[in-house]
């Protein structure tokens, strides 16, 4: 099938191909081309040009659409979510108000702890149901790409249920997603770390192997959760499934998790809100992406993590939602986008880069999704009409997308 879309104000996001990742300067460049057209066949972008550039003849194709003045980008890339969780955690951000921090909430029981009681309560049929309303929400928002951790299960029995809800969901949504492993998110109830870890490596990682319900292998590496040294047993033994490494660090604390995530290869290390100088260059010259969640630091009113510095050092970094029940309950990569550009003084050019090619790159998927390029499959959205492509995060709550097309076809 070929689809047209014309009357494009502005196509915006274009990269080269071959192009996998964005770092230093080269983040500040959006690529783009007024009053354009764009061809789609068979979910693939095939060409695109300036409207006064197309053939005398038209273009043939099978669906034409017009967008009416408005923008086209590439769809929003959400390199890390909690997505498949189980109810609410309000009292929990009452708790916030009255001044406790998340680490004293996490020892008194609640938090990740919370999330894993309520969702041993939910058949997986439940689960999945409340995820795909998420799900759906924020592809209606415009994210195309999404990453989905565990996490919540804590057991061998919760923690596979959610790994299923995350392959169903993939399944059964038009968005790419790709699933983690994220087991040590938390010490279970009634264990004690080591025994925890354990269960980790020796139940729990062989069984997400065996039944391949994992892309990727994440550890909470920080102040009061795992160790360096947890994460390294982790790692290893999830290397032997193929599982890459997306590491949670320095959220909390620095305590030496991101040098050994990036010895092992990972491709991302995530949070970074206590992230040193001094790390700047262990992920130099590596195939790391260093993914700044600027949700949960306006959430939890925690610091935000140092990405003006990271690209002025010629790092490239990549922003994500963080969507979860306790520290982020949002989804909506345009205010992650926004508060890139408000918070951590990225250029709205910089910002949409870190949501779009960067974001992909962090899911391993930028040699097909996460910018308009020839050839990458055509998720994309077409917004209202906007005066320039920096009113998408200067108007930071203003809904701005009109149509969602994912592989070449309209969401409804």
């Amino acid at each position: 099938m070929r689809l047209l879309v014309e009357n494009i104000s502005v196509l915006a996001g274009i990269t080269d191909s071959g192009k996998l990742r964005f770092q230093g300067s080269e983040m500040a460049r959006l690529g783009t081309v007024e009053n354009a057209w764009l061809l789609v066949e068979d979910g693939r972008f095939r060409s695109f040009g300036n409207m006064a550039d197309m053939p005398s003849g038209g273009i043939a194709a099978d669906v034409c659409v017009d967008a009416r003045g408005g923008a086209v980008l590439p769809s929003w890339c959400d390199p890390h979510t909690h997505i498949v969780y189980a109810g609410s955690r309000e009292g929990e951000f009452v708790d916030k108000i009255r001044g406790l921090s998340y680490a004293e909430i996490a020892r008194r029981g609640g938090g990740i702890l919370n999330s894993a009681d309520l969702l041993h309560t939910l058949s997986e049929d439940e689960l999945y149901s409340q995820a795909m309303r998420r799900v759906r929400e924020v592809m209606l928002k415009g994210t195309g790409c999404i990453e989905i951790k565990s996490g919540y299960g804590l057991n061998t029995a919760d923690e596979l249920k959610m790994l299923r809800v995350i392959r169903r969901i993939s399944e059964n949504v038009p968005a790419r997603v790709v699933s983690t492993f994220l087991g040590a998110h938390a010490v279970g109830r009634g264990y004690g770390k080591d025994e925890y870890v354990d269960l980790v490596v020796r139940e729990m990682m062989p069984e997400v192997g065996r039944e391949r319900l994992a892309d990727f292998v994440d550890v909470f590496c920080d102040e009061g959760f795992f160790t360096p040294e947890d994460t390294e047993r982790i790692l290893d033994a999830a290397s032997k499934w193929g599982m890459r490494p997306k590491v949670h660090v320095d959220e909390l604390a620095a305590t030496g998790g991101l040098p050994v995530a990036v010895r092992r290869g990972a491709l991302s290390v995530d949070h970074l809100e206590n992230m040193p100088e001094a790390e700047f260059g262990v992920l130099r010259d590596s195939g790391t992406m260093p993914t700044a969640l600027p949700g949960t630091s306006f959430f939890l009113n925690m610091p935000y993590a140092p990405a003006r510095k990271m690209i002025d050092s010629g790092l490239g970094v990549a922003v994500a939602s963080d969507y979860n029940p306790g520290s982020t309950p949002s989804g909506d990569m345009k205010f992650v986008v926004s508060l890139a550009c408000i918070k951590m003084r990225l250029l709205p050019a910089e910002a949409i880069n870190a949501a779009t090619i960067n974001a992909a790159y962090a899911m391993g998927l930028s040699g097909d999704y996460g910018s308009i390029t020839v050839g990458k499959v055509a998720n994309f959205f077409i917004t209202e009409p906007i005066p320039s492509i920096d009113f998408i995060p200067y108007a930071y709550t203003t809904p701005i997308v009109s149509r969602v097309f994912l592989g070449g076809r309209e969401m409804g």
